[in-house]
């Protein structure tokens, strides 16, 4: 790790934690809204648009701290990508939620639960990994994990095209909604890869 002068401050660690915290919520709205009737749905919709929000609020938290710090715990540049890069993954939850109400999809294609599983199980090793920054250490299975459930998802989407293509009679708006649908949360397990490839360059650049 390269030489500081003084010691950095440790609570951009509590802002990474909180910020991840946000991940864990949106995509608990998500899993949510997958049983949920059409009023529930509007109530899961408001509450995205919160978590959303919030994640928001903790990203310029941690903007404002690399602003007002003089020494950080890491590259002021790399703080900046993973607390946007964090941010971009509840913005993309946020946009599965948003089509899937606003299209009225009222039966999901079934492998859409499989991926909504992946990206709780992905949000939720985000979450533990951010504490953790304040070493950067034995933290190679995050990421390891994270690509393994990355092409799990990638897998996944490749079969629903797949699915949605080649079912019989189908209507062009309806399977237009529902690859809207399923390319939003492709790009969700695509955000979250992104996260940890941005956690593993920075390790690398820290050692």
């Amino acid at each position: 790790m390269g030489f500081r002068r003084t010691p950095s401050d440790p609570s951009f660690y509590a802002l990474f934690a909180d910020s991840a915290r946000q991940l864990v919520e949106g995509a608990g709205a998500l899993t949510a809204l997958l049983g949920a009737d059409a009023e529930e749905r509007e109530a899961i919709l408001k509450q995205m648009h919160e978590i959303e929000a919030a994640a928001d609020d903790a990203t310029r938290a941690i903007v404002r701290k690399v602003g007002g710090s003089f020494v950080t715990p890491f590259d002021r540049s790399d703080i900046h990508a993973l607390a946007v890069a964090l941010d971009q993954c509840v913005d993309l939850m946020e946009a599965a939620v948003d089509l899937i109400v606003l299209y009225r999809v009222d039966e999901l294609m079934p492998r859409v639960a499989k991926q909504v599983e992946v990206i709780q199980r992905m949000a939720e090793l985000t979450a533990d990994a951010m504490p953790r920054l304040r070493s950067l250490k034995e933290m190679d299975a995050y990421w390891v994990e994270i690509n393994r459930l990355e092409n799990r998802a990638n897998k996944q989407y490749r079969r629903m095209l797949a699915d949605l293509f080649n079912a019989k009679k189908a209507d062009p708006l309806t399977v237009m909604k529902h690859k809207d649908i399923i390319d939003a949360l492709e790009a969700t397990a695509n955000g979250f890869e992104h996260v940890a490839m941005t956690v593993e360059a920075i390790a690398v650049r820290e050692s």
